[in-house]
């Protein structure tokens, strides 16, 4: 009788370690699936700001975090994708602001709804963008989602005059640059 229960508490042991095992696997591809429509939701939300299709008092993105005020005391932040870097460019001709890191909704580049052709390479060569045709936003800029942790060469291209500028994804980097003027 002994075995016997010895026997029935072993197989429930190991039925309970298998559905605890499925459990906590199912869990996780749950997580990273809404991770994924979380990345997906972080960046329509920064597009809607730098179209001006959302509005708020003011949004601003570092390297790391979009930061959203509705009003004077309430701050919202969200965590940029681990993987990814956001950075825009507003070109010039003549006239630029100094900024460091981007208002999605004060920044205002001199050059809006202009198109551009883009090329982006990283420091081992690779091809990000090729002369890519990017119509700049309506405040002026244009915005990528560029991969963390590495040096690029842009090229911007506008009716015959050309920008060229290296930038970095790495943390604590600029995500506004208003460096490039076209000449």
């Amino acid at each position: 009788m002994k075995k016997i229960s010895l026997i029935a508490t072993g197989i429930a042991t190991g039925l309970v370690a298998v559905a605890i095992g499925t459990y906590l696997i199912a869990g996780n591809a749950q997580r990273e699936e809404a991770d994924n429509q979380g990345v997906s939701n972080i960046k329509q939300l920064v597009h809607d700001f730098s179209t001006r299709k959302a509005t708020a008092q003011s949004a601003s993105i570092t390297s790391t975090q979009l930061s959203v005020s509705e009003d004077a005391t309430t701050t919202k932040t969200y965590d940029l994708p681990a993987n990814e870097f956001f950075v825009s460019i507003a070109p010039y001709m003549e006239q630029t602001h100094p900024c460091a890191t981007h208002s999605l909704t004060g920044c205002q580049g001199e050059m809006k709804d202009e198109e551009f052709n883009v090329t982006i390479h990283d420091s081992a060569g690779n091809s990000v963008m090729n002369k890519a045709l990017v119509k700049s936003q309506s405040n002026g800029f244009i915005d990528l989602w560029l991969p963390r942790d590495k040096t690029y060469s842009v090229t911007v291209e506008h009716k015959g005059k050309t920008a060229k500028s290296q930038i970095s994804t790495f943390e604590n980097d600029d995500t506004c640059i208003t460096t490039m003027q076209l000449g």
